[in-house]
C-alpha cells in the first residue's frame, strides 16, 4: 500500500526537437533498433499509420490500446525529453508520471544499453508527426488502479535484468543482449503467473501466448519434433522459414520482417544465443530424425474419411509428402511442424481459418484461408486428420470442435 501511494513526478516537457538535431548516423542506428523492438508492430492499428498507436492487444486483465509514440507534442511523445523516453523503456513510467501497464515490455527494454536508448529516441524524434490520440486503456476495478503498478514493478521488475556471463563467447552474450533486451522475446515466448509477470527458472522462455496464438516454447520444453539447432534459428529469424520446422506466421511474421533489417551477425548471435536455451547433443543428427519423422506420415496407410478428402482438396498441392512440385513458394513439411505436435490445436486452427495473407517474406508465398469456405465440423475433421497422419504417437487432442468454434468467434486482433 506504501508503495502504491508513491505518485512518480511528472518530467518537464520541452519543445519538440527538430529531425535535423540528431546526427544521421544515430538515427539511422536507432531505426535498425526499432525494427529489432518491433515497435511498429505493436504501435500500429490495423490500416493506421506506423507508430501512431490504437492497436487492441488483448490480456487475461482486459484490452490495453497501445500509444502514439509519433514525435506530436499532444498526442504522441513530441514533448518528451531523452530523460522521460529513458525512464519509460526501463521504469514503466510516462512524462506525466502515470504509471504504464507491462503490456509495454519495458521489464525487457531496461536491459537496453544507454547508447541504444539514445539511438532509438533519435528514430522516433526525427520521424513525421502524427496528430492521432488513441482509445484509452480502461482496464476494471483493481487493475485500473495504476498506482498499483508500483507495487507489481517492486516484486517483478528486477527478475531479469541481463548481465553478460565470463564464461560465455561474445557472440552469444550479444545474442542475449538482443533477445532479452529491445527483441523482448520472453515477453510472448514465456507464461506468466497470475499477476501477469513472467515466470522465471525452468519456466523461462517455456511458451506462451500472443494475441491468441500459442508462441511455442524456445527452451527444452519445446514440442518441436526435431531440436531446433542454431542453423534452423537462423534461417527461421532470417528468412521467416526452417526446413526442419516450418515457416513463421501468425504475430512472428511481421516480427520477422522487421528483423530482415539487421544486419546477419546479429541475427546469427540471436540464433547462437537461443540454441543454448535447448542446446542439440553433438550426436544427434537432427537430419535424420527430420527424415524419420517425414518417413512415418507416408507410411500410415492410405488416408481416408472427410478430413483426408479436405486435406486432398485443399492442401494437398502444397503440403503433399511425395516428389511432386512445390508450389506457391515455401514447401514446408507437416511432420515436422511444431503446431501439429503441440499440446492444443489452437495454432493448427487458426493458420487454417485465417491463413497467411502476409508472409514474412514474400518468396514465402501466401496460404489462403478457409474461414469462409470449412464449416466447424469441417475444419475439425481436418484439424483431427492432421494430427492423426503427421503426428504420429502423439494423443488425439480433444474436444477439436469446440476450440474450432471458440477461435472462430475470436475477432482478429486489430
Amino acid at each position: 500500500l506504501g508503495a502504491s501511494a508513491w505518485a512518480p513526478l511528472p518530467i518537464a516537457p520541452i519543445a519538440p526537437p527538430l529531425a535535423s538535431a540528431f546526427a544521421p548516423e544515430l538515427v539511422a542506428r536507432g531505426k535498425l533498433l526499432a525494427s529489432l523492438g518491433n515497435c511498429a508492430v505493436c504501435h500500429t492499428a490495423r490500416n493506421g499509420v506506423p507508430n501512431a498507436g490504437g492497436k487492441q492487444l488483448e490480456t487475461p486483465f482486459g484490452t490495453v490500446y497501445s500509444t502514439n509514440i509519433t514525435p506530436d507534442a499532444q498526442t504522441g511523445i513530441g514533448s518528451w525529453s531523452l530523460e522521460a523516453f529513458v525512464r519509460a523503456m526501463r521504469e514503466g513510467i510516462s512524462r506525466d508520471g502515470h504509471r504504464l501497464y507491462p503490456a509495454f515490455p519495458y521489464t525487457s527494454f531496461r536491459n537496453t544499453s544507454d547508447d541504444d536508448l539514445k539511438a532509438l529516441y533519435a528514430y522516433l524524434m526525427s520521424q513525421t508527426p502524427v496528430r492521432f490520440r488513441p482509445p484509452e486503456t480502461k482496464l476494471p476495478f483493481p487493475f485500473s488502479a495504476r498506482p498499483l503498478m508500483a507495487a507489481w514493478n517492486g516484486l517483478f521488475l528486477g527478475r531479469n535484468t541481463f548481465v553478460a556471463s565470463a564464461t560465455q563467447s561474445a557472440q552469444w552474450n550479444r545474442g542475449a543482449y538482443l533477445v532479452n533486451g529491445l527483441g523482448h522475446c520472453s515477453a510472448c515466448h514465456t507464461p506468466r503467473n497470475a499477476f501477469g509477470a513472467e515466470k522465471t527458472g525452468a519456466a523461462f522462455m517455456g511458451g506462451g501466448s500472443a494475441e491468441g496464438w500459442e508462441a511455442p516454447a524456445l527452451s527444452s520444453l519445446s514440442n518441436s519434433p526435431v531440436p531446433w539447432s542454431e542453423d534452423e534459428l537462423f534461417s527461421y529469424l532470417r528468412f521467416g522459414h526452417a526446413p526442419l520446422h516450418g515457416v513463421a506466421a501468425g504475430p512472428m511474421a511481421p516480427v520477422v520482417a522487421d528483423l530482415a533489417a539487421l544486419p546477419d551477425s546479429d541475427i546469427r548471435a540471436m540464433a547462437n544465443y537461443l540454441a543454448s536455451l535447448n542446446p542439440v547433443e553433438a550426436n544427434v543428427d537432427t537430419a535424420a530424425m527430420a527424415r524419420q519423422y517425414e518417413h512415418a506420415s507416408a507410411i500410415t496407410g492410405t488416408p481416408s474419411g472427410v478430413g483426408a478428402r479436405l486435406f486432398d482438396g485443399a492442401c494437398a498441392a502444397c503440403h503433399h509428402t511425395g516428389s511432386g512440385p512445390q508450389l506457391f513458394g515455401a514447401h514446408p513439411s507437416l511432420a515436422l511442424n511444431t503446431n501439429l505436435h503441440s499440446a492444443t490445436p489452437d495454432n493448427l486452427i487458426r493458420v487454417i481459418l485465417d491463413g497467411i495473407g502476409s508472409p514474412a517474406r514474400p518468396e514465402l508465398g501466401t496460404m489462403p484461408a478457409y474461414r469462409d469456405s470449412f464449416n466447424d465440423a469441417q475444419v475439425a475433421e481436418l484439424v483431427t486428420y492432421l494430427r492423426q497422419q503427421f503426428a504420429g504417437g502423439k494423443p488425439a487432442w480433444q474436444d477439436v470442435a469446440a476450440s474450432v468454434a471458440r477461435i472462430r468467434a475470436t475477432p482478429v486482433a486489430e
